[in-house]
């Protein structure tokens, strides 16, 4: 049996009476007390999506420090909803930074205008990597910080928009827009090789 399993039956109403002293209060004691009355949902959540025993009971404790900010930026109506939704968001993001990124496939972050007879040489990567920074650097700030974060550091979009301040709309233009501007330039830069 896990550690997880003596959980208390979750009531609502106490649920909003500790999230509300923890907000007052800054006191780690009653976070741990509301904490503790869904950390078997949390635990079974985690093993849903983690498949490991001792992953997941790694992944309760991750998600109990993330509350431990998170409670206080967020509006919360239902804390064993949103926990639910939290834990699920903490191990689908694991499992996301766990895939190794060997190479990112050029072809899936811009499509180069490569003629038919060309080869795809490790040279001619080289030539195409090379021109896709030279492009990055060209794009507007706000889109290149967008295009980097959604490729390179396989952020979602409302990752993005939390962590740079734009809107979710304005993520997904910035986005659009940049991967169409880097389309343009590499065409343009392959017309002049």
């Amino acid at each position: 049996m896990n550690r997880f399993g003596n959980s208390k039956k979750p009531d609502t109403a106490n649920d909003e009476q500790l999230l509300k002293r923890y907000r007052e209060t800054g006191d780690l004691a009653v976070l741990g007390d509301l904490f503790h009355t869904h950390a078997e949902m949390v635990y079974y959540v985690c093993f849903r999506y983690l498949q490991d025993s001792e992953r997941s009971k790694d992944a309760v404790m991750q998600i109990f420090e993330e509350l431990i900010t998170k409670v206080n930026k967020q509006e919360i109506r239902q804390f064993g909803s949103w926990l639910y939704v939290l834990s699920r968001n903490h191990c689908l993001m694991q499992l996301r930074s766990e895939k190794k990124m060997q190479q990112i496939s050029l072809d899936e972050f811009v499509e180069f205008p490569i003629a038919a007879h060309q080869e795809d040489s490790h040279e001619n990567k080289e030539k195409q990597l090379t021109a896709l920074e030279h492009c990055l650097e060209k794009l507007p700030e706000k889109q290149k910080r967008s295009i980097d974060l959604f490729f390179m550091d396989e952020k979602c979009y409302k990752e993005i928009a939390e962590m740079t301040g734009y809107s979710l709309k304005d993520v997904k233009s910035y986005i659009q827009n940049g991967k169409r501007n880097l389309k343009i330039c590499m065409e343009a830069t392959h017309e002049e090789a």
